[in-house]
């Protein structure tokens, strides 16, 4: 008799109170129920200590007494529900994510679909989409950078990638008793793609399910369009920019020093800094922290140095 594995979620939030009621309603309401909802409170100065205090006060609380950014608070929440309670799975997420009603249930389903392989599987990822633009967000393929995978092997219904956005991936206890935590020195972005390669390197696979659905929003984002293309914009902050230059230099010039990597590194903040010339709102600010991110990535400076505005 296969024994049904014990899953919890763990949320990242920082000043959410207008978020997190939609998304612990939708995760209350899953099909297949939870063992433990988490919420790793990032020293939030709003109202979200007092909404889960009188709203959801069978939630475990997990309060920061500081701002860990996205990083710490994922490492925090990994710690305390794989590590100290045990749960088999770890189900992360954004404070903003809404997963549909049936996603767990998909999720376990597109797992024991691999038969053999499941043993292999250290994590699981369901499709992020855009619900206002309807624009998805499936996950990469490393091949000296990011690769988005073929159409074919998108229209499977359980592939294997090679990292995924935090926000909607379940871990594997195991893959965190063998690897360890996600970098908490990356404070912000990219720490998922360190994590993700580091579980590939260590041999286990990322299964993505297909049919298995997370709504989500990257950033403030939106649609623009140059001459006759469109493509989807985010509007990050300048300290944003900071951390996405700075944790990507680090990963091509430290984690993965291929001169290839590298290349593929530079090439893609210097996309990155066209589209902000292009389309940000703040554009010399947001330019001057990604000059800054990309000298401290090449000195190998870490740790959280700007914080949210």
């Amino acid at each position: 008799m296969q024994v049904s594995p014990s899953v919890a979620s763990v949320t990242v939030a920082y000043n959410a109170e207008e978020r997190l009621p939609r998304h612990f309603e939708s995760l209350l309401g899953q099909t297949r129920p939870l063992q433990e909802i988490i919420v790793v409170d990032n020293a939030s100065t709003d109202r979200t200590a007092s909404l889960l205090a009188e709203r959801f006060p069978h939630i475990t609380v997990l309060r920061m007494s500081e701002n860990l950014g996205m990083a710490g608070g994922w490492a925090a929440g990994l710690s305390y529900a794989a590590l100290e309670k045990g749960h088999d799975w770890v189900w992360s997420f954004d404070n903003d994510s809404v997963p549909q009603e049936d996603t767990l249930k998909t999720l376990l389903e597109g797992k024991r679909s691999l038969n053999e392989m499941q043993a292999e599987v250290g994590i699981l990822a369901p499709l992020p989409i855009h619900r206002k633009t309807g624009m998805c967000y499936p996950p990469y393929l490393w091949r000296d950078g990011f690769v988005k995978a073929s159409s074919e092997v998108l229209q499977q219904r359980v592939w294997f990638a090679d990292f995924v956005i935090t926000s909607g991936c379940m871990v594997r206890r195991d893959v965190v008793e063998k690897i360890g935590l996600p970098r908490g020195d990356f404070f912000m972005d990219f720490v998922d793609i360190e994590y993700c390669l580091r579980a590939r390197s260590h041999g286990y696979k990322i299964a993505f399910v297909n049919n298995a659905q997370l709504g989500h929003e990257i950033g403030n984002s939106r649609m623009v369009r140059l001459g006759r293309f469109s493509r989807m914009w985010i509007n990050e902050p300048p300290w944003r920019n900071y951390y996405y230059a700075r944790n990507l230099t680090y990963i091509g010039w430290w984690i993965y020093p291929e001169f290839k990597i590298k290349k593929f590194v530079l090439k893609y903040l210097m996309k990155v800094a066209g589209g902000t010339l292009l389309f940000s709102s703040r554009k010399l600010a947001c330019l001057m922290k990604m000059a800054q991110g990309l000298l401290d990535g090449y000195r190998g400076r870490l740790g959280p140095r700007f914080r949210p505005d």
